[in-house]
């Protein structure tokens, strides 16, 4: 299956692994928000035991330094791509609220974000965040 469109996460490149798992984890629970239409069936086995749908369409996790993220949120704020965000801060907080309150602090050019979700089309995906590598 071919598509139009691509899935793209970027974290901070200096992220300890369990940050860069958890960012991943919330930052991805916004683009299925966002575009519910990506979510497939239900998984069964050959058992007929019953598991979670999961997303139709792969996303590429790519990884980029403090600056290069900077750079990417500026792009799709100025191309208008809806995209989920994910600042330093939120680390230190424990649930959704606080996150929303810490995460308020802040405006885009003072925003330490360690991590950004988006979809779009994959032309402009790819211009979005044009000087992230894939993650390694």
């Amino acid at each position: 299956m071919v598509f139009d469109t691509k899935i793209a996460i970027v974290l901070r490149e200096d992220l300890p692994v369990w940050q860069k798992l958890n960012v991943t984890a919330f930052l991805t629970s916004g683009i299925v928000a966002q575009f519910p239409e990506i979510i497939g069936e239900p998984y069964r086995d050959r058992a007929g035991n019953l598991y979670n749908p999961m997303s139709i369409q792969p996303v590429i996790v790519l990884s980029a330094d403090a600056a290069t993220l900077g750079t990417i949120h500026r792009r799709a704020l100025e191309r208008g791509v809806t995209t989920s965000a994910y600042v330093e801060e939120m680390f230190s907080t424990g649930h959704d609220v606080a996150n929303r309150a810490v995460f308020a602090e802040f405006a885009p050019d003072d925003a330490r974000i360690v991590g950004i979700a988006l979809r779009g089309d994959k032309k402009l995906v790819d211009k979005i965040t044009k000087g992230a590598r894939m993650h390694g």
